[in-house]
């Protein structure tokens, strides 16, 4: 995984994470709904202490609705859950810088809890904030980012926005990973980036942004480091056969449409909804 980063000292000696991968003046408040088609760049992202994420909002996301927080599973403070460990509605204070337009910090917001989080299937955790999205925007004039409700298509032009390094990644989306085992985790139909994105600890969270529309299509998390097979930062691919596929210095992202399908009235996250995929606990 890029690797999530602790303290200054991590991240002098680590240049980001593997399992993740392992990591201006504010825009004028008019309106609070996401952008789109335009330039890629920090608003709305936020670093956390060891990690990177995105302040997210799907298209029935109100602006009085508590805001979200995407980033990883494996960059909670609690540590990474087990395989087959569902997070939902655990108490949170969890801080977070939010990045303004160039990088710099536009203010701090602060999780009430952990929404969803899990290392199954996918890697993801969703904070639920003690703001709202209006409320994000009036004091900080920062905008939420939007979750595509599609799956992406291979050759995709994105960006992997990190805001713990204030550093944006150009690439394409190389392909998919039938699934993707690393240690106890398995995740299925990840997006294998081509080499430019070569994500480093402390990337981990960062929204993975389709460069055309300005949409999140995915949350960064992991590469192969040293070419080993399904270890721990080595992930290896495995296809429908069950044949195993190493690609050394290769990075790797979660699918993040599947999320909207679960979000309910109020940005609550309800696993039962029709199509809502997530494993459950």
């Amino acid at each position: 995984m890029n690797r999530p980063l602790v303290g200054a000292l991590s991240a002098l000696l680590l240049g980001g994470a593997t399992l993740v991968g392992a990591g201006a003046a504010p825009a004028a408040a008019a309106s609070s709904h996401p952008r789109a088609a335009q330039a890629v760049d920090f608003a709305g992202t936020v670093a956390l202490s060891n990690c990177s994420g995105s302040v997210v909002r799907t298209a029935k996301s109100a602006d009085t609705d508590p805001a979200l927080v995407l980033s990883n599973g494996h960059c909670l403070e609690s540590g990474f859950p087990s395989a087959g460990e569902v997070i939902v509605g655990q108490s949170s204070s969890r801080s977070f810088t939010l990045l303004n337009s160039s990088g710099g910090s536009a203010g701090t917001v602060r999780a009430s809890k952990i929404a969803y989080a899990t290392m199954t299937d996918t890697d993801v955790s969703l904070y639920q904030l003690t703001s709202t999205y209006a409320q994000i925007q009036q004091r900080y004039g920062i905008k939420a980012l939007q979750l595509s409700e599609s799956r992406p298509a291979q050759g995709t032009s994105i960006k992997v926005v990190s805001g713990y390094w204030k550093k944006i990644y150009s690439c394409n989306i190389d392909g998919f990973a039938y699934r993707l085992k690393e240690g106890e985790w398995t995740w299925k139909d990840s997006v294998r980036y081509t080499s430019a994105c070569n994500t480093i600890g402390g990337t981990s969270g960062s929204p993975v942004v389709d460069a055309t529309t300005g949409t999140v299509l995915a949350v960064n998390n992991t590469g192969n480091e040293d070419g080993a097979r399904c270890t721990l930062n080595n992930p290896c691919e495995v296809d429908e056969s069950g044949a195993v596929t190493v690609r050394q210095g290769i990075n790797y992202a979660q699918q993040t449409y599947g999320i909207t399908k679960c979000v309910t009235t109020g940005n609550k996250i309800d696993l039962s909804l029709a199509g809502c995929a997530l494993p459950k606990p």
